[in-house]
């Protein structure tokens, strides 16, 4: 079973679950803020509901480029994180920027279609 995670839609985070071709299950929620604290327990929330357990993923399919800059880069790590632990190959939907190491488990770079907006705190000045 393959595991998809997309966290670079608007403010919302797409899991599926597929057998080959099949998508067995999917699960769409809002989540606008705390998408760290949200993507794995809705991971194994949707794996529960479909009485699989993580040691049932063979392969995790990561959408890796557009969206928000944190959004793209939790679900990034997350599925490389998820992908090492279980030694299991991780890819996106393009496939052909998967980086190879050694055995099983592959990684996957997000591509940033623009600079990040990053601002400095605002001064608040107290009269």
């Amino acid at each position: 079973m393959d595991l998809f995670i997309d966290t670079t839609q608007d403010h919302n985070i797409a899991l599926h679950l597929k057998e080959g071709t099949r998508v067995i299950s999917r699960k769409k929620f809002s989540a606008k803020y705390s998408q760290a604290e949200k993507l794995l327990p809705a991971i194994k929330k949707i794996l529960d509901k479909n009485k699989y357990r993580l040691k049932d993923i063979a392969k995790i399919i990561v959408c890796n480029h557009g969206g928000g800059f944190t959004a793209l880069r939790i679900g990034v790590v997350t599925a490389n994180a998820l992908g090492y632990a279980l030694g299991v190959p991780v890819t996106n939907d393009k496939v052909a920027n998967t980086k190879k190491n050694t055995g099983k488990f592959s990684v996957i770079k997000p591509e940033y279609d623009r600079e990040p907006n990053i601002t400095y705190p605002r001064v608040t000045h107290n009269a």
